[in-house]
């Protein structure tokens, strides 16, 4: 075996990745490896490499900073720089392990190509380049089910990193008694026009049916207190179609308490400015949430959610991923495709919530269509008064992430693929 400098590197975007992934990770290999920073005198150094993410705040490398995990964070501002210019970031070893932990994984297909280096993937939902990678990391066996038969034997199945996660979360920072409710509209301008005005006067409603709820609004990093207001004004078009509204709204007064907003018919809804709020979220009974990344960070976490997608709105709805969403923005194109473009997108076959597609069925219920808020805030409560459904979908949502004890395994899999290269004595 070799004595050889050797560079591991993690690969990530989003503070929640950071958080939960990254993170956890870190802790555990520098336990169970002798690794620089921590270990001076280490021939094996640890480094944190940031990509290009629509969702992230800016402040992610300083975060991990603080850690004092990592020998080298590369901004993701830097990395088209790493790729072209590696040297100027330091002297790399010729022989290392590019980790995925988040973000496109492209992005380190490319980093350990540059590199030479191996390559190694933690797959949540599936593996997008499975023929590049030297292992593959898996949350549950559905992604080894996916796989090129030829190649799942490079795939080992540790289970969920967020797991572990969940069972301090509560502890952390308890929300007051009773049954709570988070309200998750989105983290870009383009869905909380939309799903602001929607989702209080929801609130209102269930408020009204049944006093004793409590709401949460746990803010995206991409958005802020003063959007919110905006989109609960009436500055905001789509707000004037729905009888609520904003108030008021205060921020938290210390970093300990949440902030408050009052709609217009006086329902109070706690706001979690600090991100990733999963202590928050993890004490709720339901979530309310629109399409994307926080249908994964909800099963995720286990809490049963009913993803709502309003398309009365379909002229303003060009908050979609991907090529469709870029043509859909477009001021020129956006009126003559953004119909065309909706209408493909919620009628091709499939499911929209990261549960459901994983599952290849219907988990968490998806009202997508011409539906009010009275619909939406009567199907609440009904799960609301109904236990047994609640804890069959936090059932299901659990089978799918695998088992706990992730990261151990996890790390266990980082040396044993090093150990097979003959590059960890």
């Amino acid at each position: 075996m070799s004595n050889d400098p050797l560079a591991i590197i993690f690969v990530s975007n989003g503070p929640g990745e950071l958080a939960t992934w990254v993170k956890p990770l870190a802790k555990e290999l520098h336990k169970q490896i002798a690794l620089r920073p921590e270990v001076k005198t280490s021939s094996i150094s640890l480094n944190l490499v940031l990509v290009p993410c629509p969702n992230a705040t800016g402040k992610e490398s300083l975060v991990a900073k603080k850690w004092f995990q990592f020998e080298n964070i590369i901004k993701a501002k830097n990395f088209w720089e790493l790729l072209i210019k590696p040297k100027k970031f330091g002297s790399w070893p010729s022989k290392g392990l590019v980790i995925f932990l988040g973000g496109d994984q492209f992005w380190s297909v490319l980093l350990s190509a540059r590199l030479g280096y191996l390559h190694m993937t933690y797959a949540e939902w599936i593996a997008r380049w499975p023929f590049w990678n030297d292992r593959i990391v898996a949350m549950s066996n559905s992604i080894v089910e996916k796989l090129p038969r030829q190649i799942q034997n490079r795939c080992s199945v540790v289970g969920d990193l967020t797991a572990d996660l969940t069972e301090t979360a509560k502890i952390d920072n308890p929300l007051p008694s009773g049954k709570w409710i988070a309200l998750m509209p989105g983290s870009k301008s383009t869905k909380l026009k939309i799903g602001i005005p929607f989702f209080l006067d929801v609130a209102d409603k269930i408020s009204k049916s049944m006093p004793n709820c409590k709401f949460l609004i746990p803010l995206a990093p991409t958005t802020n207190i003063d959007e919110i207001k905006y989109f609960g004004s009436g500055k905001n078009p789509i707000s004037k179609q729905y009888k609520s509204g904003v108030k008021s709204i205060n921020r938290a007064k210390n970093k300990e308490t949440r902030g408050i907003l009052i709609t217009n018919n006086s329902t109070m809804i706690l706001v979690q400015e600090k991100h990733p709020a999963y202590s928050d979220i993890s004490q709720c009974d339901i979530a309310l949430t629109t399409v994307g990344a926080n249908t994964a960070e909800l099963g995720s976490l286990n809490i049963p959610m009913i993803v709502v997608v309003p398309t009365q709105h379909i002229l303003v709805m060009d908050a979609w991923d991907g090529l469709l969403g870029l043509i859909a923005r477009l001021p020129i194109l956006k009126w003559c495709l953004g119909l065309l473009i909706s209408f493909v997108k919620l009628r091709k076959k499939g499911f929209m919530a990261w549960p459901n597609i994983s599952a290849k069925r219907m988990i968490v219920p998806e009202r997508i269509g011409h539906i009010t808020t009275t619909q939406i805030a009567e199907e609440t409560i009904d799960w609301l008064n109904s236990p047994s459904r609640l804890a069959g979908q936090k059932k299901d949502l659990q089978a799918l992430r695998g088992e706990k004890g992730a990261t151990k395994k996890f790390c266990q899999e980082i040396i044993n693929l090093l150990e097979e290269n003959q590059l960890l004595s």
